[in-house]
């Protein structure tokens, strides 16, 4: 926890009060003295004083850790940061904060996260600890980072001059699928994403899976008030944009967060919100952080996935052509064949994607925190990596209580074996352990 002791403090002259009585040579010197605090202060990169600057402990990993650091009654947010390892190899490491997501999935009032890569550590044992500075405005000006809506449907992530994802919050339909059937259109999903070599690893409207729409979150059996809906083909039940909660882009990670609703027609039976994390590149990965807040409306809301096969949740659909070119891996190893109702932490996919000079791929990874962890999976070779949850017995949710997952995309350059994606995994599960002291 960060409190208000730890944060810089600031000077100020008043025109009145206790300045009033030292005459005119009092307010000159007084003035001359801000001046210079002034210019000191620009003139100098670090402006937080050591003795009082928070220490973040992280831990010891030989993997880049993306973090999220919850701290709380942060007086100063604004302008850049950077942690600063004390001993060991004394990284320096950029830094930004960010708005907390709330219980509910809104933004916290009083709760922020700094968001950073850690590096790998190559020597020493136990965890390290850094201290969180303020530093000028970095060179270049513009964040590394950057947002823009393609139109009104779609609100664009690129790293540098790279596209990273798209996020469609508006209705997008597909001139390939008949008019009258309900896959025709959908919105609130991320297409297309991206891999490191510049290539699509997503796929929409596919010809096999007309439904399947890049990285998406549905569910084919919700139940309420004793009637059944279909929200994995949008039949009877859509998600629809409501709001923007958050968006902003930095020199660490551009953070979208957003509220949908669950309508059959116009009457919304449940409030969606996301909130995505998108962190630079780093040592040819790149990590997308998904935390996801349901709350049913008005009744309870049963959600239940496909009967033995368990789909119904977290889904990637990836751009595979050639079935039998495609490579899935679990912590097992390779699966030699498709799985279904599978207990699996993570999962990942690599194939010669279009526009590649060679394989690449993405894992979904499951936050250890999960219920019901590890949850079941399907996972086929044409393309589709699905996270089942609750699975095929389902279970029903009172109205009015948040219903919260986090998951993470980890996007590889090239092609990753069983142990690197085990250690991949591992940093992302370490990352609950960093605290403040």
């Amino acid at each position: 926890m960060i409190t208000s002791k730890q944060i810089p403090r600031t000077v100020t002259v008043a025109d009145g009060g206790e300045t009033a009585g030292r005459g005119f040579l009092g307010h000159i010197l007084a003035s001359v003295l801000v001046l210079a605090l002034v210019v000191f202060q620009q003139k100098n990169a670090v402006l937080f004083a050591a003795e009082s600057t928070p220490t973040l402990v992280v831990p010891r990993s030989g993997v880049s850790l993306q973090i999220a650091a919850t701290a709380e009654r942060i007086q100063n947010v604004a302008g850049s940061r950077q942690l600063v390892e004390m001993g060991g190899e004394r990284a320096t490491v950029p830094a930004q904060w960010s708005p907390a997501m709330a219980d509910d999935g809104s933004a916290a009032t009083e709760r922020y996260r700094l968001l950073a890569t850690i590096p790998p550590a190559k020597t020493g044992a136990g965890p390290r600890r850094f201290k969180l500075q303020q530093v000028q405005r970095q060179s270049g000006g513009d964040a590394a980072l950057k947002l823009s809506e393609l139109d009104s449907k779609s609100l664009r992530v690129d790293d540098g001059e790279k596209p990273v994802l798209v996020y469609n919050h508006g209705e997008i339909i597909s001139s390939r699928v008949p008019k009258h059937d309900s896959r025709r259109s959908r919105a609130c999903y991320v297409h297309p994403v991206w891999g490191i070599n510049g290539e699509v690893l997503t796929d929409d409207f596919p010809a096999d899976h007309y439904h399947h729409h890049g990285v998406f979150w549905t569910w084919p059996h919700v139940e309420i008030a004793g009637k059944e809906y279909d929200l994995w083909t949008g039949s009877n039940i859509r998600q629809k944009f409501v709001r923007w909660i958050h968006r902003r882009a930095g020199h660490v990670a551009a953070v979208v967060a957003v509220e949908n609703g669950w309508f059959v027609g116009e009457k919304k039976v449940m409030i969606e919100r996301l909130w995505l994390r998108t962190y630079r590149a780093s040592n040819d990965a790149r990590a997308l952080d998904f935390e996801f807040v349901w709350i049913p409306v008005g009744r309870p809301v049963t959600l239940r996935g496909a009967g033995e096969k368990s789909y119904g949740g977290l889904t990637m659909r990836l751009a595979v052509r050639l079935e039998k070119e495609a490579t899935i891996t679990v912590p097992s190893g390779p699966a030699k064949e498709d799985l279904t109702n599978t207990r699996l932490p993570w999962a990942d996919l690599t194939y010669p994607f279009a526009g590649a000079a060679d394989r690449s791929g993405a894992a979904l990874f499951v936050d250890p925190a999960h219920p019901d962890y590890p949850p079941t999976w399907l996972v086929r070779h044409y393309g589709v990596l699905c996270i089942g949850w609750p699975g095929v017995k389902g279970k029903t949710f009172p109205p009015g209580e948040p219903i919260r997952l986090n998951y993470r995309v980890w996007i590889h350059k090239a092609v990753v074996g069983q142990c690197k994606l085990q250690r991949a995994y591992q940093g992302y599960a370490e990352t609950a352990k960093v605290r403040w002291e």
